[in-house]
């Protein structure tokens, strides 16, 4: 495709990219290490809930509604958050900021379980969040940055990394809940080990990369095109296929044991079930990039995921202990609108600078579209104390998803779309508008970014402790 071939043509190296190519061998294993390292630690605190979350709502007496709160708050971190994360990472360097996110991530891990009350388990989940948010955007970075011509490798190695810490999460719940002994507050509270080893590994990486990092000026990218994704309905369309996917994967990683367990599956089993689900977006993330790059409407796969989607929910509402197994594997395919959404985001721009602004735009708007949805199910399932509303709207849900891909599947770039005219009739492009950028900025530039995102986090626990207060009243 035309647009894909764009997004690498015509971009001179770096001296980011420059560097990345001097790491000696060693030092590379050490990275690699660090990267899977941090992907693993980018889903248990979702994934481990489900299978537990019968016990987590008895031990904390959380109402349906509250428990639709949890299962809403990691796409409301990862969209307010995410965004601020590069700009902090200019600032103190990619490896310090992952470290400290993983620091995050452990410190709200240890201390949920045992908060002693509904609102503070889910400001602790929050903050846990926070860090799962900076890794997500920021994975990419440190691969561009110290892989920058293995990315494909390893980007699959990460994403790999991440796919398996959700399915060993979800399937190791309950089985190290029990043999623990103690209940889900021990099982729960386990795996902030994983991510403080993550933690500490990253604190070398960064103290090694502030050793070895050579005095550089500012390094200046060559002008490109102006482009406002506002503007274009391709990037719309994205953005509301995005966001009605990630509505999907996060209330199925939430909920999706919690249907089994009702349906009459064992605690145990319904873990594997959703390890399952996750296990099955492995080799799809690997294979549809591939086919979507071979067609020229990449909304005609996607409508083959949905139809997946829709047999695997109306399974669960006719059959679903008796086929749990076929259902788990059917939304486990339905699931892999994921990478499909990120491989039609670098398909959709013609140039780096232009996927940059469509994935922010992408992935911000649609996290935020899929906030409403998890709560919605938890109060549907409470107000009916069944799933077969919950589940109708899920499968509802998949019609306007299938609607948005063929509309974003075209073979369009959000360049010529989103272009804004000049007074001579020319194009921001056509004179080439947009100023050089300064990928070194101001001091001052990365202590705002780190304000504003102690600031999000703020707006985040204020939401979300008013939100459980009037729930749980």
């Amino acid at each position: 495709m035309g647009a894909m071939r764009g997004v690498v043509a015509d971009e001179p190296p770096t001296t980011t990219e420059a560097a990345g190519r001097a790491l000696p061998g060693a030092a590379r294993w050490w990275l690699g290490a660090g990267l899977v390292l941090a992907a693993l630690n980018l889903r248990p605190a979702i994934t481990t809930l489900g299978p537990l979350m019968a016990e987590v709502r008895q031990g904390l007496g959380m109402s349906g509604t509250v428990a639709g709160v949890l299962t809403s708050v990691p796409s409301l971190c990862f969209a307010l958050l995410g965004p601020a994360a590069p700009r902090l990472a200019r600032r103190f360097g990619p490896a310090a900021v992952v470290c400290g996110g993983l620091a995050t991530v452990a410190a709200g891990l240890a201390l949920r379980p045992f908060a002693g009350g509904t609102a503070g388990f889910l400001l602790l989940s929050a903050l846990a969040l926070a860090g799962i948010a900076v890794g997500n955007v920021l994975m990419p970075v440190v691969v561009k940055r110290w892989f920058p011509d293995r990315v494909g490798p390893a980007t699959g190695v990460y994403s790999m990394a991440l796919t398996a810490g959700s399915a060993v999460s979800a399937a190791g719940a309950v089985p190290l809940a029990d043999a623990l002994g103690g209940g889900w507050r021990p099982g729960l509270a386990v795996w902030s080990l994983l991510a403080l080893a993550a933690a500490g590994a990253w604190w070398g990486l960064a103290r090694r990369n502030g050793r070895a990092a050579p005095a550089a000026g500012p390094v200046r990218e060559a002008p490109a095109p102006h482009v406002r994704v506002s503007r274009s309905p391709t990037a719309w369309a994205l953005a509301v296929f995005f966001g009605l996917q990630a509505t999907g994967a996060y209330i199925t990683m939430g909920w999706l044991p919690q249907i089994f367990r009702d349906a009459g599956v064992g605690a145990g089993t319904a873990g594997l079930l959703a390890a399952v689900t996750m296990l099955v977006g492995v080799p799809f993330s690997l294979l549809l990039p591939g086919i979507a790059a071979r067609v020229r409407n990449q909304g005609f796969v996607a409508l083959a995921l949905v139809a997946c989607g829709l047999a695997g929910y109306a399974g669960l509402r006719f059959a679903p202990a008796a086929g749990c197994w076929a259902w788990a594997v059917l939304l486990g395919i339905a699931n892999s609108s994921f990478p499909l959404a990120l491989t039609m985001i670098g398909m959709r721009a013609r140039t780096g600078a232009g996927v940059v602004r469509l994935s922010a735009f992408a992935q911000s708007v649609g996290y935020l579209l899929s906030v409403p949805g998890p709560l919605l199910v938890g109060r549907l399932y409470q107000a009916t104390g069944g799933w077969d509303l919950p589940v109708a709207l899920l499968a509802a849900l998949l019609v306007p998803q299938a609607v948005a891909a063929v509309l974003a599947g075209r073979d369009r770039s959000v360049e010529d779309e989103g272009r804004p005219r000049c007074g001579n009739g020319r194009t921001d492009w056509d004179t080439g508008g947009m100023p050089v950028m300064d990928t070194n900025p101001d001091p001052k530039k990365g202590q705002k970014a780190f304000l504003t995102i102690l600031g999000a986090m703020l707006g985040i626990t204020v939401v979300i402790g008013v939100i459980a207060t009037f729930a749980s009243g």
